[in-house]
């Protein structure tokens, strides 16, 4: 699942030779983005969390390219099904957009089956892969991935976890899957933002919780979390110390992680779908952005619509395996 490096960093470099012959930012392409009014950025999460600080930022360097204002609509609620009922409702015309994550097409195979799939929208660009890591608060006796799951051999499973969404999200499979590598159970505590996360596990409502970095990065400064472990291929650049589940001897597939794209409603002429995948991929290029981008260790995406719609197949089919292999769902 791991994007191509070379096709990246050729990408990167047109978009940023792109914005230099635009001067102060628009770029005179005859495949700009022009859209005739404010653009709406539904998110099915509330303030504060992953995805919000990810839109934020993006939608300060896109604001110039486009000559538009971008409004953030946080539509938290169903596992996703209140935003995604909003964007399959809006007019094609790329003013209505959203924000998905791996946990729009695990719910599509769990609680929102039936009731939305990937066909009713279009899948217009990817902007982000995103590890997911286990943390506790500084003062836990917890240090380790093998401490967690020592903890619930001794406890018969009475550890309590908490991430976002209910059983069957991205976050979800990520315990399941140490689950079934450690050979033991945990107990899982559904939240709908980071932030809840966050506060629960420095209240001592749940054990440990599950979240990408970005919306927790300013508790580990501030030296009030500790990191357990990372679900990827390496450390984070920002976390140099917590270690990969792999270092620590948990062979979980490192290809389930977070990522962040953005999609429309079905019917959006696939011009329009580049010209909007075009414009944010030049926006990913901005300093902001990019400063943002790498304290959040975060690796970036050129995906447009063609690709990431076939990205979009290739994931649901790798969820829906997760989800078959953790018991979930049914072949």
């Amino acid at each position: 699942m791991k994007l191509n490096n070379l096709k990246k960093t050729l990408v990167g470099l047109a978009s940023a030779a792109m914005l230099v012959l635009g001067g102060s930012g628009s770029v005179a392409a005859q495949d700009d983005w022009k859209p005739s009014g404010a653009v709406n950025f539904v998110l099915h999460t509330k303030p504060g969390g992953g995805v919000d600080v990810f839109t934020r930022t993006l939608a300060k360097s896109l604001e110039p390219l486009i000559g538009q204002s971008i409004v953030v609509v946080n539509a938290p609620g169903g596992g996703g099904a209140t935003q995604m009922a909003k964007v399959r409702a809006a007019a094609p015309d790329g003013l209505t957009l959203g924000v998905n994550t791996v946990t729009h097409f695990t719910g599509m195979l769990t609680n929102l089956r039936g009731t939305f799939s990937p066909d009713d929208f279009e899948w217009i660009a990817l902007a982000q892969e995103d590890p997911i890591l286990f943390f506790v608060a500084k003062n836990s006796e917890l240090d380790s991935i093998t401490d967690l799951v020592e903890l619930a051999r001794a406890n018969g499973g009475e550890v309590n976890i908490g991430g976002f969404g209910p059983v069957g999200s991205m976050q979800n499979i990520g315990m399941t899957m140490l689950e079934q590598q450690a050979g033991v159970k945990f107990n899982w505590v559904a939240f709908e933002s980071t932030p809840d996360i966050i506060a629960a596990v420095l209240g001592g409502h749940v054990d440990v919780g599950v979240s990408n970095l970005g919306p927790a990065l300013s508790f580990f400064e501030a030296d009030r979390l500790k990191g357990l472990g990372v679900l990827g291929e390496k450390r984070l650049s920002t976390l140099p110390d917590m270690q990969t589940f792999g270092e620590q001897g948990y062979d979980v597939d490192t290809s389930w992680i977070q990522v962040r794209g953005v999609f429309g409603p079905k019917g959006m002429p696939l011009d329009l779908q580049k010209q909007i995948a075009h414009a944010i991929h030049t926006a990913m290029q901005a300093d902001g952005y990019q400063k943002y981008a790498r304290s959040a260790g975060v690796e970036d995406s050129d995906y447009g619509p063609v690709e990431y719609a076939d990205f979009v197949q290739r994931l649901t089919r790798l969820a829906e395996e997760q989800l078959v292999a953790a018991g979930l769902v049914n072949n």
